[in-house]
């Protein structure tokens, strides 16, 4: 109940609460932006436009229990904006020699994997698998936020997960990737 006090009084101006909820999101938000962006720089920059964007229209948030769902659209809807200025849509490149940390070479083989079939994927089921499965929206929700139906956003679901399963499965993701495939 402590953050829904936060996001009204983020909501009726107040500065300070709308800074807080920020930092307790500002990881998830991060996250969100580099797996559009792909590169630090820029996912800095869609994570402080969005911010900025938010700050300017916390006081349109029509249900403040939804202030975290809100902010990942916003997330969501600047990265693909910056990216269609950029012209960089439906490019995804991964540069594997950034990857670094304790993680083992086979979970990071994995998440690349992972990452690199998720951006094959169309925008709109990029997002809900994102939003259902990184963020743990439950359909209702992401339905609400996409103002359509329940049984749209299961079958759109369902064919996300399903075009995602053929990436992993028939490595079509690294057709294009002499060094994943092993061609040199």
């Amino acid at each position: 109940m402590c953050e829904l006090n936060k996001v009204k009084k983020a909501m009726a101006g107040n500065k300070v609460a709308f800074q807080e909820l920020v930092l307790q999101e500002k990881d998830n938000l991060y996250r969100m932006a580099y797996i559009y962006m792909k590169n630090e720089n820029d996912a800095l920059d869609v994570v402080h436009e969005s911010v900025f964007k938010a700050y300017k229209s916390i006081k349109k948030l029509k249900e403040p229990s939804y202030f975290s769902t809100w902010l990942t659209r916003i997330i969501i809807n600047t990265s693909i904006d910056f990216l269609k200025k950029k012209n960089l849509y439906d490019v995804v490149p991964v540069d594997y020699e950034e990857v670094q940390g304790d993680i083992n070479h086979a979970k990071v083989e994995e998440r690349l994997d992972l990452l690199h079939a998720i951006n094959q994927l169309e925008e709109r089921f990029k997002t809900l698998i994102l939003l259902r499965y990184y963020k743990d929206l439950s359909i209702k929700e992401i339905a609400r936020d996409f103002n359509c139906p329940e049984g749209t956003i299961k079958a759109q679901l369902h064919r996300a997960t399903t075009k995602l399963r053929m990436n992993l499965k028939e490595g079509t993701v690294y057709e294009k990737d002499p060094k994943r495939n092993g061609t040199n």
